[in-house]
């Protein structure tokens, strides 16, 4: 009998759950929940509420395998940091210039995201704190082993990856990397990140900065300085 994937209805429903599964860190004031964007931030946005914690975005872009771009052969962080998957540039015969042309649009997207997301406010601190690192799931894994590289550069006390969904093969490389990897699920067939929501629309950057805002925004009743 093949096995039903499981599923979420969204990536808010998903970040619920997903907070529910991290209780353990709930009301620290070391703690901090980073979203990867764009469609990580929708459930890093639940995860940060559950978890009373302080909410922002790490920009990291995926480099795609040119005309296969949903396939992964590394990835670029906001610091610069940059992966390679050796495995999918073999397997795919991205030659060194492909790589380089793609590393080169990935920065001037980092660039934007920065621009568009936090015009105001200065990039997240994670020295000695709990970095808790959300995506909306992970197929290579890529971008998560980007934002790791870059945070450990920052001495956190500790690197959290939680997801909803992702191949164990995935999250066993991870762990080698972050402190503890958290996934609600591990498929042993997967196939795509959005064949596990029942609504995977994308997530725009007006979407991102809707959330940021209103996670950073005073609770009611609270007044403004």
């Amino acid at each position: 009998m093949i096995p039903v994937p499981a599923r979420f209805r969204d990536r808010f429903t998903a970040g619920r759950e997903l907070g529910d599964a991290l209780a353990a860190y709930a009301g620290r004031d070391d703690v901090c929940v980073l979203g990867l964007p764009r469609g990580g931030v929708p459930v890093a946005y639940e995860v940060a509420r559950r978890l009373r914690a302080p909410l922002d975005s790490y920009a990291v872009v995926k480099l795609g395998v040119p005309g296969h771009e949903e396939l992964a052969m590394g990835a670029l962080a906001v610091d610069g940091t940059c992966v390679r998957d050796e495995r999918v540039i073999a397997a795919t015969g991205v030659t060194h210039d492909e790589f380089e042309s793609a590393r080169l649009r990935a920065m001037r997207e980092v660039a934007r995201r920065e621009a568009l997301y936090r015009p105001q406010r200065t990039p997240p601190d994670v020295r000695d704190r709990v970095a808790i690192v959300v995506d909306d799931g992970l197929a290579t894994g890529a971008t998560m082993r980007a934002t790791i590289a870059a945070l450990r550069a920052q001495h956190p006390a500790r690197i959290v990856v939680a997801v909803p969904v992702a191949p164990p093969e995935t999250c066993s490389e991870l762990r080698h990397l972050a402190d503890e990897v958290v996934a609600l699920h591990e498929p042993t067939i997967f196939h795509s990140v959005g064949t596990h929501y029942d609504d995977f629309t994308q997530t725009s950057d007006e979407d991102v900065r809707r959330l940021l805002e209103r996670a950073a925004a005073p609770p009611r009743g609270t007044p403004l300085a």
